[in-house]
């Protein structure tokens, strides 16, 4: 209900009547006001209201909000209320990402072990209540850019069927911000913090950063007191994700994403916090299948055993080869359609690619393996362009 809206009802012949009703503080202040909603009906009929139709209320709204339910991705921003002028913590839009653990291109022993955490996860809440531990579950996703760690939060919000809030801690001023940020989550959610080895000063390790010297003159020190921060802390963040607060409410997965684990102080991923740590590796012959299934529609081709040594050999993201296959698909849209023919396979090309292997530990032959996958990718996902055009 809107600000200041009368509904009128019936049940069972009684009519009853609902307000939604805006009180403001003592001083008149806008933050201050309270929303409730308020119902009036005649005394004589209390103990129908009270025993039957409270009861059918609820029970309708349940069923209305699980029926029109969308999942939603949130984020927390300072803009204001169009209505109330108040600041909102977070706003939302409707989260359709169509990401699942079925074209997640990872491996499957490590797929199904991450879902059956969830499943565990989301069917224990007495052994938590038993144990005393809040209903929550931690994951710290790390590995190099490209691995898919964005879209594993994707695929886990769909599997559970949970909301995500992508808490940006750059825009958070205090640790109390970041405490109301945590009681306005709902239960059944992600709460996602990306990128957090770049999040603030939250990372290294605080023993080496107490043995740091300090400025050696006035002029030193009045510069570093000049120096921009952010009063977010480490041991914020901490209470954060397990401290008091954060057992407000229940179910919920707490998920860090990073590109170095190195670089992460050991209170923020030790173990109790982050409860599984899941590393997103290069792309592994079994993840090339998902994604040669996803882009092409083939499950097998004669190329795929070339294709796993040149993976064993070299380090290539999940994000390039999806890249290289969607370029081949695209190129299979011409007038060629529906199906492209398949070119004979350049032998010389795996065995000139193979060479460059062997220079892969140097910074020199490093950079120039890049550059030679990028040829050979669009030549093997060409051969494998067999799937229907471009739609």
């Amino acid at each position: 209900m809107r600000d200041g809206q009368d509904v009128a009802d019936e049940f069972r012949g009684v009519p009853l009547w609902w307000s939604s009703v805006v009180e403001k503080d003592v001083q008149g202040q806008r933050q201050g006001k309270r929303r409730f909603q308020r119902l009036t009906f005649d005394l004589r009929h209390r103990r129908l209201v009270v025993d039957e139709y409270l009861p059918h209320v609820r029970r309708r709204g349940r069923e209305i909000h699980f029926s029109n339910r969308r999942r939603r991705l949130y984020t927390n921003s300072k803009s204001r209320d169009a209505y109330s002028y108040e600041y909102k913590s977070w706003s939302y839009i409707d989260f359709d990402h169509p990401t699942t653990f079925d074209t997640l291109a990872i491996e499957p022993a490590k797929k199904k072990e991450i879902m059956d955490d969830l499943d565990a996860f989301r069917k224990n809440r007495d052994f938590y209540r038993r144990t005393g531990k809040p209903w929550k579950r931690g994951y710290l996703l790390y590995g190099p850019p490209g691995t898919g760690k964005s879209t594993m939060v994707a695929a886990m919000a769909n599997y559970l069927d949970y909301d995500i809030y992508d808490v940006e801690l750059t825009v958070v001023n205090t640790n109390t911000d970041l405490r109301r940020l945590l009681i306005e989550t709902t239960s059944k959610s992600i709460i996602v913090i990306e990128d957090i080895d770049c999040s603030l000063d939250l990372t290294g390790d605080r023993a080496k950063q107490r043995r740091r010297p300090g400025p050696s003159t006035k002029a030193a020190a009045d510069d570093a007191d000049d120096r921009p921060r952010n009063v977010v802390t480490l041991s914020g963040l901490l209470n954060f994700i397990d401290g008091l607060w954060s057992a407000c409410g229940g179910e919920r997965i707490v998920v860090f994403t990073t590109n170095h684990v190195d670089k992460l102080d050991p209170a923020l991923i030790r173990r109790g916090r982050m409860d599984m740590h899941i590393e997103m590796p290069y792309c592994g012959f079994e993840a090339f299948r998902t994604l040669a299934k996803n882009y092409m529609g083939i499950d097998e081709h004669e190329l795929f055993g070339s294709v796993e040594e040149v993976l064993r050999e070299v380090e290539l993201t999940p994000a390039d080869v999806a890249e290289c296959l969607m370029t081949a698909r695209r190129a299979g849209a011409g007038e060629h359609s529906p199906c492209l023919e398949i070119l004979e396979f350049d032998g010389a090309a795996l065995e000139h690619l193979f060479g460059w292997v062997e220079l892969a530990g140097t910074r020199r032959g490093a950079r120039w393996i890049r550059m030679e996958l990028r040829t050979l990718g669009l030549k093997l996902s060409s051969l494998l362009a067999v799937a229907p055009s471009w739609p």
